[in-house]
């Protein structure tokens, strides 16, 4: 389990992850904004909301250069699941072991229902073109998430 959390700035690390339809290589995205979002589990409600309100954002941050791509331990057939059920469009990693969480400070302590647990920690990276950190946000709420990012990045609602 890791502390690190990344900053404005900071060269975002690069991994090539297991998808439901193949592979995904971060800095192979190099030209294009990158909105990596880490989520708990497919198919529970927050990570639904948040997922719905990616996709149907979607348009938008795509008009404004930017990609959108979901990490969570989710197994390939489960994300696939997910794509299926909200019908999907974006990219969706699977981290089984959590190691890319864990280099993004997105898995590690946190309350749960007044207890704390170590798991999935709901957090947004935004990568640009050259490979940095645009925008690192942490801890945020399921509902309203998507159109923080929309206003932080300048992409109209």
């Amino acid at each position: 389990m890791s502390d690190t959390r990344l900053s404005i700035g900071d060269t975002a690390p690069d991994f090539t992850a297991t998808t439901d339809q193949g592979t995904f290589t971060l800095s192979e995205q190099r030209g294009k904004h990158v909105i990596l979002y880490f989520y708990p589990a497919a198919m529970t409600p927050g990570c639904t909301t948040e997922a719905c309100d990616f996709r149907d954002s979607l348009d938008a941050l795509q008009a404004k250069g930017y990609e959108v791509v979901g990490i969570s331990k989710d197994t390939p057939e489960k994300l696939a699941q997910f794509r299926e059920a909200e019908g999907l469009t974006f990219t969706l990693v699977s981290d089984p072991e959590t190691s890319i969480q864990e280099t993004y400070g997105a898995w590690g302590e946190k309350m749960n229902y007044g207890k704390t647990i170590v798991g999935s920690i709901r957090s947004t990276i935004v990568v640009d073109p050259e490979g940095t950190v645009e925008l690192a946000l942490y801890n945020v709420k399921a509902t309203g998430h998507v159109a923080r990012v929309r206003r932080e990045l300048g992409v109209d609602a």
